[in-house]
Order: C-alpha cells, then sequence, then structure tokens
C-alpha cells in the first residue's frame, strides 16, 4: 500500500518494524525489495548488526529524525509496520526512562533466566510493578530485564511514565482481512521465505558469530530455525511452529491495534477499492489536491 501511494503522492516510508533494523536479516522479516526501496525512499531499515543491541528509544530518536527531515523536504512521512510500542513511540509520543543499560545486571538477570526460567523474572516484576508486568509477555525476556533494569537501577517502576506528547498530527489507517485468508496468506508467506533461503540466511548470522539468544534471532522465523540448526527441531516442525506462531502474533496485533479503536480507519486490504479509500483519507487530512500532476510535482 505504501509503495503505491508513492507513484501518487510525495512520500517516503519510515519502517516501524522492530526486526528490519537489523542487517542481514531479510527474508525472516520481509524487509522490501530493493526494486521496491528504488521507487521510493526507505527509513530504519539496517540500522545495525543482529548481534547489537537496539531500544524502543534509538527507535524513536531515530525516527524523530528521519520524519523531520521528510517533512523539511515538504514530503508525506508514511509509518509503515509493524511493531506497535515502535508505532505508539511516535505516534503517541510516549516518554521512556532513558536510562544507561547496566550490563553487570543484565548479565546476572539473564544467567537467572537461563537456570530458573523466564517465569521466575516475570515474577519479580510482577511483585516490583504489577502494571508493568500486566503488560509485558512473560516469554519477552528482553522486556522483562529492561523493565526490572530501570526499577533495580532508579527505584523507579518502568510503568512510570511521563504524560505522553504526540509531536505530530497523525492519521491511522489499518489493513484487515477476513481471519482463513489471512491465515492462508501467512502460510504462503512461510513457504515462500524457505524456499527463498531463510534456513541459509539464518545459517549465515550464526556463522558469523551472533549468539543464538540475541534479540535479533528471537524474532518469528529465526527462533524457530534456530532450533532445527541446533538439532532441536526438524525442519518440518520448525515451518509448522513458524506457521502457529505468526497466527498467534497476528491475533495479537488484533489485540494491540482494536479494531473498535475510533482513531483507526480500518479497511479491508482484499476490496479492490480499498487503495483510492486510502488515497482520499490521506488527500483530506493533508488538504492535498486531488490532481495526479498536482501532488507527483509538489
Amino acid at each position: 500500500m505504501a509503495v503505491r501511494l508513492a507513484d501518487v503522492l510525495p512520500v517516503e516510508i519510515v519502517s516501524a518494524d522492530s526486526r528490519q533494523v537489523y542487517r542481514g536479516l531479510d527474508i525472516g522479516t520481509a524487509k522490501p525489495s530493493p526494486e521496491e526501496r528504488q521507487r521510493v525512499p526507505h527509513h530504519l531499515i539496517d540500522l545495525v548488526d543482529p548481534e547489537d543491541d537496539f531500544s524502543v528509544v534509538e527507535f524513536q530518536d531515530l525516527a524523530y529524525a528521519a520524519i523531520d527531515a521528510i517533512l523539511e523536504r515538504g514530503h508525506l512521512p508514511l509509518l509503515v509496520g509493524g511493531t506497535g510500542l515502535y508505532i505508539r513511540a511516535v505516534v503517541e509520543g510516549v516518554r521512556f526512562p532513558r536510562v544507561e543499560p547496566d550490563p553487570a545486571l543484565r548479565q546476572e538477570l539473564e544467567h537467572r533466566a537461563r537456570q530458573d526460567g523466564a517465569a521466575v523474572l516475570h515474577r519479580r516484576l510482577a511483585q516490583l510493578d504489577p502494571l508493568a508486568a500486566a503488560r509485558i509477555d512473560p516469554r519477552n525476556i528482553r522486556r522483562v530485564i529492561r523493565a526490572l533494569e530501570v526499577i533495580l537501577t532508579t527505584g523507579r517502576r518502568f510503568s512510570d511514565r511521563e504524560q505522553p506528547a504526540p509531536r505530530y498530527r497523525s492519521l491511522l489507517i489499518g489493513l484487515t482481512r477476513a481471519r482463513d485468508e489471512l491465515y492462508h496468506r501467512i502460510d504462503t508467506r512461510v513457504d515462500a521465505q524457505i524456499a527463498d533461503g531463510l534456513v541459509e540466511e539464518t545459517r549465515q548470522v550464526l556463522a558469523r558469530g551472533c549468539p543464538p539468544d540475541r534479540p535479533a534471532l528471537q524474532g518469528l522465523g529465526y527462533r524457530q530455525i534456530v532450533a532445527y540448526l541446533s538439532g532441536r527441531m526438524s525442519l518440518p516442525a520448525a515451518i509448522e511452529r513458524i506457521k502457529f506462531e505468526t497466527h498467534r502474533f497476528a491475533r495479537q496485533q488484533y489485540t494491540w491495534f482494536r479494531l473498535d479503536d475510533p482513531e483507526i480507519h480500518w479497511l479491508d486490504a482484499a476490496d479492490p477499492a480499498t487503495f483510492e479509500r486510502a488515497l482520499q483519507l490521506i488527500q483530506a487530512f493533508q488538504k492535498i489536491p486531488t490532481s495526479r500532476e498536482v501532488a507527483v510535482t509538489q
């Protein structure tokens, strides 16, 4: 949708995908193709190596800088994704605790998670900050550790964020599909990713020295292929697990981006009229003339 809009509007795309920031993770993150990236400028892709840390605070700062530059060029930024927290960080202007990482504490907590299980850390978080624990998936060890890090180093609860301060006026457009069709498209894409070399891509990232427990390799697709490459799962089982987990992720996205949210204009991606409807929404929002020539030359 975003790439098609670039044919009729002066837009640039800002990725809000927490995995597309990693270099070398192309197939499993469904990065835009080289042709698409030539067709329209893309930002916040291929920023760090898979073994590097990357936080939502860093994303927010870089997204603000990219969006401000796009606006200065007189173009329209399209925030496309993806990761709900990253989108909220920009759209709502969430103010995150800016606490420097404590490597020794992180190492201690990571060791505890490996030794006793991630649930132990989540229970500790629930004792110290029940609101943060309710918001963070117990399986998201990195987020649990970060929340504990903030509490243990500052004495402030991770959930005690300042009031959001939106930096921009935003138009929110959501694309949806019938659930059965969505699941079918997910399964087809997973099969295509395997055919395109997801296993070899994962093997190469590991061979370059990226530890298998780094956040970059904990995303959908990579986590399951790592399990296959380590002998803990057969390839057919890994593929089925990717499909199952991606179905679940899609359901979680419907929870995060609620269908009854009055701020989101939901459009059926299968409807042939959806592109024109999205274009009309953007033109009305920006008061852009409907003439194709005027829109392109602005």
